[in-house]
């Protein structure tokens, strides 16, 4: 009996400590963004400043809540040694079949809206007017979503969040399933400077990022490229778009 109420109350230190884990990464990231929205306005350099910040922040909580643990960045799927050709090779291919997939995601949402709807409303991508006329402003605005959208979204929502979430619902037999279904309806929620269609699709996407990530054994640099390759094709297209 007493073997029972330490392994009951294990389990609930457990579920605490990830769901205050997650708070504390979260919750300040999202006051920094709140405070400095009317100091960033509609200027994309401030933008983009407020947002790395927030992600710096994250990161460095993320960091410490490892270095607390004595985790690392392996146990989200984050590597860093070298690989041979052949499962370079691998990998790519498998980034370009993610990237396909999270593509016809991202399309699809709309439009099954619009089916069941018969409304065709658009996304908001209002913040990347600076890119008419703006080559500069292009290769500016792909540096930032490398580093910030690419590798951070995916380190943040698919790394971090579904192992924390996994975590908290580990006595539940679907505790992958909800991790996924969560983080990718808190990815969508995130991107709600592009309204509402815009956040369905983007929550479309973080599902199939979501399956792929636990599907591929955690191997976060496929998602990064596929994220990335996405973010190129986005970026590009409101670019030729807008001129």
């Amino acid at each position: 009996m007493q073997t029972q109420i330490e392994k009951t109350s294990s389990g609930q230190s457990a579920w605490l400590i990830s769901l205050c884990e997650v708070l504390i990464v979260f919750l300040p990231a999202i006051l920094m963004v709140e405070f400095m929205s009317a100091w960033a306005g509609k200027d994309p350099i401030r933008s983009t400043a407020v947002i790395w910040g927030a992600y710096v922040l994250m990161f460095a909580l993320v960091w410490i809540g490892m270095k607390l643990r004595g985790d690392s960045w392996k146990d989200f799927g984050l590597t860093f040694t070298r690989v041979s050709p052949s499962e370079g090779l691998k990998s790519f291919g498998l980034s370009l079949l993610v990237f396909l997939i999270a593509s016809l995601a991202f399309i699809m949402g709309p439009i099954l809206i619009a089916y069941f709807t018969g409304d065709q409303p658009n996304a908001d991508f209002s913040k990347y007017d600076f890119l008419k006329d703006n080559l500069g402003g292009l290769f500016l605005a792909l540096a930032s979503v490398y580093i910030v959208s690419s590798f951070g979204e995916e380190v943040i929502f698919r790394g971090f969040l579904i192992n924390r979430i996994a975590e908290m619902t580990k006595a539940t037999k679907y505790n992958s399933v909800i991790a996924v279904m969560l983080s990718s309806i808190l990815f969508g929620l995130v991107h709600y400077e592009w309204g509402p269609i815009g956040m369905v699709q983007t929550g479309c996407m973080g599902l199939v990022m979501g399956i792929s990530y636990i599907t591929l054994k955690k191997r976060l640099w496929i998602l990064i490229l596929a994220h990335a390759y996405m973010d190129t094709l986005l970026l590009v297209q409101i670019y030729l778009a807008s001129n």
